[in-house]
């Protein structure tokens, strides 16, 4: 007579969902309480960084980096990458000037356009030419900043008292423009990808091509649109940025790609796909502006620090991502 195995010890159940729903809100939403505990260190120590007017400094200068931020969230969900958004906003701070002369709505509307067939160029040959997305947006990022060149060797002055300066020098209700075209972007980007067909295919696509294939998902057409999706608002952050300064200039946006892959990834979007917030790369882009904030509130460093600090918590937020990862699966 054989004695029945002892059978092997086993997390009950809802422990083990409770842990695995905290390793993920740890992990999408861990970027939340990094800002929270760095403003209050910052706010003590620097009694200057709390006041309302810092605090909108920092929202209204995280607009073009955060419209960017959106796209390669987006991009980087769907398993891919885009390394040309920054020379994009270059190139639409020129068109934007070129365009300024016609009217604040052809400023406005003409570098999404322009940024939108960039996309839509990045998007066919990565969907469906299936080339490899660094090679292809690498290429563009070369390009755009050829043509940005070619069109304005020096910068390009807009009238400081037209209408598209005032978007972007306006406010409502005492908050500046770009802070509401951040917020109203964010919010919008949210509900596309939470409460979507396409944001399902998003996260599909990321995780699993073959398998969200077989699901029944374009994945070819939905790597065209978010491409399309990522250049627009790197045209639109464009747009703004040449409202805000009032010029032109081919070289503006140069760095903004690695910021942006940085803020969301900071913000818990996976490199490799398949997960990610627009509330978490929000709060990625928040905490890259507090902390050139605080580096401006010391004096004493230079804007090479905040290069040095972001690449520090982009480490260590990867780091975490995949110990994190790692136990989920577990």
């Amino acid at each position: 007579m054989t004695t029945p195995a002892t059978p092997t010890a086993a997390i009950p159940r809802p422990t083990a969902q409770r842990r695995n729903r905290v390793l993920e809100l740890t992990q999408s939403h861990g970027v939340i309480g990094a800002v929270l505990l760095l403003c209050i260190v910052a706010a003590i120590a620097f009694p200057s960084f709390a006041t309302p007017a810092n605090l909108s400094a920092i929202a209204t200068a995280a607009c073009f980096i955060g419209l960017i931020t959106i796209g390669q969230s987006l991009v980087l969900i769907s398993g891919g990458i885009d390394l040309s958004v920054g020379s994009m906003v270059g190139l639409a701070t020129v068109i934007a000037a070129l365009a300024a002369p016609y009217g604040w709505m052809a400023a406005l509307l003409a570098p999404i356009l322009v940024g939108a067939v960039g996309g839509l160029l990045n998007g066919l040959l990565i969907g469906k030419a299936r080339m490899a997305p660094f090679i292809v947006t690498l290429s563009a990022l070369l390009a755009f900043k050829g043509i940005a060149v070619a069109l304005a060797s020096s910068s390009i002055v807009i009238d400081a008292d037209s209408a598209f300066s005032a978007i972007g020098n306006g406010s409502f209700l005492g908050i500046s423009n770009l802070i509401w075209v951040l917020l109203a972007a964010f919010a919008i980007a949210g509900l596309m990808l939470n409460r979507t067909a396409f944001g399902s295919d998003l996260f599909a696509l990321g995780g699993n091509e073959d398998a969200a294939r077989m699901m029944g998902s374009n994945t070819s057409r939905v790597k065209v649109a978010v491409y399309v999706i990522s250049g627009s608002l790197a045209g639109l952050a464009g747009a703004l940025l040449a409202s805000r300064l009032s010029s032109g200039v081919s070289t503006l946006g140069t760095g903004y790609e690695l910021t942006s892959i940085a803020a969301a990834v900071i913000g818990g979007v996976l490199l490799t796909g398949g997960v990610g917030t627009m509330l978490g790369a929000l709060f990625g882009v928040l905490l890259i502006g507090i902390i050139q904030n605080i580096i401006n509130q010391v004096g004493t460093l230079n804007a090479y620090y905040q290069d040095l600090v972001t690449g520090l918590f982009l480490v260590l937020a990867v780091v975490v991502q995949g110990v994190l990862s790692n136990r989920r699966r577990q």
